[in-house]
Order: C-alpha cells, then structure tokens, then sequence
C-alpha cells in the first residue's frame, strides 16, 4: 500500500541559498532545513530573504519537526522567523544546534525558545509510520548530517550540503558505509545537493586548501586581513593553523565571529594555543607582518564588509599598500558583480587583493564526480536535484541520467510545486503560491514587490515633490505650486522645466478645483498621470512623483459683542491644514499603494 507522500520546496531551488524542503507522510510534515539567501543586486535595500510558508500556517498542526543538516545561514538563517510562527522542535547535530541557539537568541521574539534536540548519525526517531534517522558527511563545517526518512514506500533521502574528501579529519569525515546501508534499503527518492554541478574537475582538498593558506600568510610581510564566512569552521581552523605557522596574532572582526569561535572552542570543534586572540589596540602596538585580522561581517557574510572598509567608512580599520586583502571564502554566481566590484574598491586603497577561489577550487560542495558517486550509493528509484540556480539542477538532472536514471523518474522542481507519489509513481500535481518574504531592518514581509520597484525607480530616475495650497471654498489656488527635485535634474540648471512644471500642475489643480465634484485622491492621481507624461516627453525619465496638496481654513470666527456694547473682533483664526493633512490620509493612501 502506497504511503500519502508531498514534496514542496519553499526555497533552494533555482536560487542560490534559502534551503527548505517539507516532506509531507501521510498527516505529518517534516521541515528540511530552514535557511535564508542573501539578497541579489536589483533586491535594493534588503539584508536577508527567508522562504515564504503561508501554506504551512494552515497546516501548522500537522508539522512534527524541523531537521537541520548543518549550521551555515543557507540552513539555518530562516530559522528564528520560522518559530516565531511555529512553536514545533528543532533536531540537528551538537554543532548545528548550538549555531541555531544563537541565531534564535539574537531576536527577542523567541530567544526563550527551548525545544532544542541534539542527534548524530546513530539516531533514529520514530514518528508513527516514519522513522527518520541520520547519516554524516563532509562539508566546510563539523557534524554536516543528511537525513533520512523511512516510509513504507521506501526512503527519502536528503543529502544537505555534502562533498567527498579523502583527507578530511574526524568530525568532518563521510560515513561510506551507512550511505551504502541506506542505498541498499531501497531509495525511493533522492533529494541532492546540486551547487557544485557546474564543477568539472576535481574539488581541491581541504589539506591542500591549508597549505595555501600558510603560503599565503608566509610570504606577505604586511598585515593580512582573511574575509571568511563566519560559520565555516573548517576554515577558520585553517586559518588560525596559518597563523600560528608564520607566528601571527589574530584580531576578531565581525558581529559573529567571536560567538561563533566561542562555541566551537567549547564543543572541542576548534583548536588553538593560548594568546592567539588579541584586540585591535594590542594590534596597533604589533608590527604589520605580526597581525591577522579576521574579517567576517554582518551575519557572517565578509563581501559587503570588506567594501565598508575599502569606503573608509570602518573607523576601525584603514587599508594601505603594505595590506593583503585575503578573501578565503567562494561567492556564489549571484555575487559575481560584487565581488568585482569589491576588488576594484580595495585595488583604489593602494592593497593587494588575493581571492582563493582563482587559483583553486575551494567549494564546500560536491562537484559532477562526486554528485554521480551520491547517486550509485544511494540507486534511487527518483530524483529530484536540489540547491543550485537552474542550469545547475539541470546539469545534475543530465548527470543522473548518464548513470541510469530514467528521464521521466527525474524532476525539476520550481518553489511550491508540489510532486505527489500516487501509484508507485511520482508527479508534479497542484502548485502552492511560494514567494520570497524580505527581512529589511526589523520588518518582516514588509517589503513587496512594489516597494521594491520604487526603490529601483528612486535609484534610476529620482524624485519629484509638488507642494500645491489650495482654498476649496473660493475654488483658487494659494500659492503656486513649490516643486523639488533630489536625483532626477539638477534644478539650478534646468529652471524652465521647474517653471513648467509648475504651470502644469496649477492648470491641473484648477481644473479639478472647477468640478462640481472634488476628489482628493483624483487630484493627486491626475497630477501624477499628466506630470509623469510631460517630464518623460522632456526627459524621458520617470521619476517617483509624490504630489503633496494642501488646504488652508480662512474663515473667521463670528465677531462677539463686548460689555461696553461694541463688536470685538475675534482673533484671527491661525492658517492651518485642514483634517484631511492633518490626519494624515493622504499618506495613508500613499502607503497602501506602496504595499
């Protein structure tokens, strides 16, 4: 009898980042991962990007867990937003559990959240009919787990982010034989990590990777600064190894980076001699070629960071032309444009600039060998290729069917489709509305589409404010209409089409003061329309325009008799918006159009 199975995919595919999976069996769901993305060029303004999981609130009684592979942001960035809706349990590893409690704890919201449970590859839990138990891998980071869950139609197995590395140490290293155990269970589907599906030769080995990193801080005679991902402790070790080879102290710099060790070093995932760690005024008293400044930035993410400090706008930290830039990390494709970009800024500093990636392979994911190796341990009866843009998933699509997957048993899923097992068989059925929720500042989802065009619009073309008086009782206007610019003309330079301008928007103020019936909101939406055709037929730009009207209250009151008999005038009444500006409904409606 076959098992009511759904796959739906919140995020992590075609997209970089933003892992989240939910396995429906049966009445039970179960949460794979929960991660975030951080955000591409055109997403102005915004920190982070969490999945979407508005179908999950109708179905919240139904979720018995969420399973966490390993503890990057990609993983667990989501997490805190995620239990700020669902107060369910949350499973991983000592190291992944111990990096989501302190993701948890840096927002207020849920920071006394407690159902934290720790596993490892020996761990099996049983949920009614599912049993989901773990086996490990190799990744930048100790204690990587992908998880499996048994149903009576077979396993379903997600890989999480995962490599094969010969050379990897203890706690990093591969079980091959509970891969080959799960395999010969029987795989009903496979869920694997395509990120590296674009790499055709071999990964570099971590031992190798250590190496360089030492002939990288031997032979540079002035201070080093390391960007690196916060949460890759395998790098961090390598770096802090370096350090100690070439008898370097090492600065902390980053809002993570010391939490982040301070964990690692008490669950034993870190090792390092006394004293290694000093501050930046201890640092100062050092010459350059004694210091390593480990740079990590905002949320563990070093690019943007890094050009803070190539701005000047760190008053921590200056470059100069003794500095090496050393990024250790590997963007994603998504950051190419920054990264070049980032180069360019700290090359203008006078520093040197060395990036890992370009003379090795640094990547913390499986490349074309290694995803085709997955694939023969696990012989899954279906596919589905996850975590990677399109062309990646595609290209491990091709991959699986070079070793004997069947074409029409492989599937390429988009965020809310939902792959259905009905009759021994899998199919893509109903599709669920998943979009991107945008975390900007201390909003949640505030941030739509539409304000994101705004945004855009305001970067290209600027903005054009109309402040027009108006007395609606005597039909007229005040005052002619005030008009400024900021990133769309320099007005100094363009008066007559600031006169204009102004002419224009008069004529339209007094035609809508002539109607038998006025309309505030047509007014302004009257000014927008006209004003927005005559400054793209003169410019051709178009530029967010935000029309402010305005009316004054002249009427007196009653002139009041005094004792003596004469009339006292009665003080003249202070010219002052009406309710309509007052309270603030015209930008009411400005808001509401923004959502």
């Amino acid at each position: 009898m076959d098992n009511n199975i759904k796959i739906i995919p919140f995020g992590g595919v075609r997209e970089n980042g933003k892992n989240m999976y939910a396995v429906e069996v049966e009445d039970q769901i179960f949460i794979l991962d929960a991660g975030l993305k951080y955000p591409e060029n055109e997403l102005m303004g915004i920190d982070v990007v969490i999945p979407d999981w508005e179908y999950l609130r109708e179905h919240k009684d139904r979720i018995v867990g969420v399973f966490l592979t390993h503890g990057h942001a990609d993983s667990i960035g989501a997490l805190p937003y995620f239990l700020m809706d669902f107060n369910v349990p949350v499973f991983g590893s000592e190291m992944t559990i111990s990096l989501a409690k302190l993701a948890v704890k840096s927002h207020k919201e849920v920071k006394k959240f407690k159902d934290f449970h720790v596993v490892d590859a020996t761990t099996a839990i049983d949920f009614n009919d599912v049993t989901v138990s773990f086996f490990q891998t190799t990744h930048t980071i100790p204690e990587t787990l992908g998880v499996v869950l048994e149903t009576k139609a077979g396993n379903i197995v997600y890989t999480g982010d995962f490599k094969f590395d010969q050379t990897a140490k203890k706690g990093y290293q591969t079980d091959l034989a509970r891969l080959a155990e799960i395999g010969s269970q029987g795989v009903l589907v496979l869920l694997s990590d395509s990120a590296g599906a674009g790499i055709t030769g071999a990964s570099t080995r971590e031992q190798d990777i250590g190496e360089y990193i030492k002939e990288t801080f031997k032979y540079q005679n002035g201070r080093i600064i390391v960007a690196s991902v916060a949460s890759n402790i395998m790098r961090v070790q390598q770096i802090i190894n370096a350090a100690v080879a070439v008898d370097r102290k090492i600065v902390l710099s980053g809002e993570d980076i010391e939490q982040i060790i301070d964990t690692a070093m008490h669950l034993g995932k870190l090792q390092l001699p006394k004293d290694l760690f000093i501050s930046r005024k201890e640092a100062d008293k050092l010459e350059p070629n004694q210091v390593v400044i480990l740079e990590t930035g905002k949320m563990g993410e070093p690019i943007k960071s890094l050009q803070q400090i190539a701005n000047g706008d760190n008053p921590n930290l200056q470059l100069s032309n003794t500095d090496l830039v050393f990024v250790t990390t590997t963007p994603s494709y998504a950051q190419e444009t920054e990264v070049q970009k980032t180069k360019d800024m700290i090359y203008r500093t006078g520093a040197e600039v060395k990036f890992i990636s370009d003379d090795l392979n640094p990547s913390g994911h499986a490349n074309q060998n290694d995803e085709q190796l997955m694939l023969n341990f696990m012989k899954p009866k279906f596919f589905v290729p996850i975590q990677g843009e399109y062309r990646l998933l595609d290209r491990h699509a091709e991959l699986a069917e070079e070793i004997g997957v069947p074409k029409d048993h492989i599937f390429i899923l988009n965020k809310g489709d939902v792959l259905t097992y009905k009759n021994a068989k899998f199919h893509v059925g109903e599709h669920i509305d998943v979009s991107n929720t945008m975390i900007d500042g201390t909003g949640v989802g505030d941030i739509g589409n539409i304000v994101l065009r705004d945004r855009r619009v305001l970067s290209e073309d600027g903005i054009f404010v109309v402040v027009a008086t108006i007395d609606r009782k005597k039909k007229k206007i005040v005052a002619r209409p005030q008009i400024t610019s900021r990133g769309f003309v320099f007005v100094k330079t363009n008066r007559q089409l600031m006169n204009q301008s102004a002419d224009l928007v008069e004529k339209i103020v007094q035609e809508n003061l002539d109607q038998k019936e006025f309309d505030w909101s047509h007014l302004k939406q009257d000014v927008r329309d006209k004003l927005n055709r005559f400054l793209f037929d003169q410019t051709k730009r178009h530029p967010v325009i935000l029309p402010v009207i305005m009316e004054i209250n002249q009427h007196a009151r009653k002139n009041k008799k005094n004792n003596s008999g004469e009339k006292k005038e009665a003080p003249a009444k202070k010219q002052r918006p009406t309710k309509e500006h007052h309270r603030g409904r015209g930008k009411k409606r400005a808001n509401k159009e923004n959502k």
